[in-house]
């Protein structure tokens, strides 16, 4: 039986003269979601009626997925990304967009290509602004903005664009968190939604002025350098990775502040990621054939056959000789996952 969709959610048929939003053509992204059910779920808000909507996706794609297919037609979305690999595609240039990053783009023409990874779990956060909705928040402010958000402030945006895609940091990981879980009574959720919305805008779309920077934003800036070069390093030398003082000599900061620092950037501990990039690199190998399970446990550091399919299981859910294969049982217990 179809879900009944919730009060303030975008599903809801919304009078087309309300907020303030002009009456667009109709569209419904859930045609793009049907394959994986209850992996997409509206968190709040109304693309139409209130000019922002929040949608929370946490699937396992069998197949790669057509992601485009659900971006509204002249909409500026923002896309938080915590778990797998993605790839949006402009006439300006192709994003590619990893696990904990962000970037943000304006579906106009010739219409954007996107696509999510097979045999990956992805979870993120989209957060999707109706350009009325941008025009009458940030027109007195658009010399200020990132030129993406600029052309849509001020009713020139038409040919399709995305951004570069960016680490997120712990300020976004922490309001992921918030938005999947609301603090506050069904009354007050709708200013409370608007609010986020406007916060990430006000985080995001915005670039410095005439070369000017806040002294907390370098900070930020170079904190989050530090930690890419520390995980450009691990990637690059994946079977043996550095010890942490050689880690902290080659990023030029000592070992606890490098520590601290990267679990407070990334999410996770260095050798949570260092985990992470090897579980990823071995299921690339595998899905594509160049390996048998041997070695591709080899290629990416392990030397113990047994603890490699046992952080494999814990990572994928099925053995590394099953994967990329999977019975409707192990496909049932992803999904049912919170």
């Amino acid at each position: 039986m179809p879900r009944r969709p919730k009060p303030g959610s975008k599903s809801a048929a919304p009078p087309s003269h309300a907020a303030g939003i002009s009456a667009v053509p109709a569209f419904s992204e859930a045609i793009a979601w049907n394959t994986i059910g209850a992996g997409w779920r509206p968190l709040f808000g109304s693309f139409r009626r209130l000019g922002f909507s929040f949608e929370w996706h946490d699937f396992t794609a069998d197949e790669e997925l057509d992601w485009s297919r659900s971006f509204h037609p002249g909409g500026l979305e923002l896309c938080l990304n915590l778990d797998g690999n993605a790839q949006i595609v402009s006439p300006e240039q192709t994003v590619e967009l990893p696990p904990r990053t962000h970037t943000f783009y304006f579906h106009g023409q010739p219409p954007l290509r996107a696509t999510r990874r097979a045999g990956e779990r992805h979870r993120f956060i989209t957060v999707e602004f109706a350009p009325e909705f941008v025009r009458a928040q940030f027109d007195s402010l658009a010399e200020q903005m990132h030129p993406l958000v600029r052309a849509v402030a001020l009713e020139q945006a038409k040919i399709s664009n995305v951004a570069s895609a960016e680490r997120m940091g712990t300020t976004q990981l922490q309001l992921m968190e918030s938005l999947r879980h609301c603090p506050v009574f069904q009354p007050a959720q709708e200013m409370w939604f608007r609010c986020k919305a406007l916060e990430l805008a006000t985080q995001l779309f915005f670039r410095p002025v005439g070369g000017e920077e806040m002294f907390c934003t370098r900070a930020q800036r170079l904190a989050r350098e530090r930690v890419q070069r520390a995980q450009e390093v691990l990637r690059a030398e994946l079977v043996e990775p550095p010890t942490l003082e050689d880690l902290g000599k080659k990023v030029g900061c000592s070992p606890f502040y490098l520590s601290r620092l990267f679990s407070q950037e990334a999410g996770m501990t260095i050798q949570q990621f260092i985990r992470q990039v090897r579980m990823e690199r071995a299921a690339e190998l595998l899905r594509t054939g160049k390996c048998n399970v041997t070695e591709a446990a080899f290629a990416v550091g392990y030397s113990s056959l047994s603890h490699f399919s046992t952080t494999f299981h814990e990572t994928y859910g099925c053995c590394p000789g099953l994967y990329p294969l999977k019975t409707s049982v192990q496909r049932g217990m992803e999904k049912s996952e919170p």
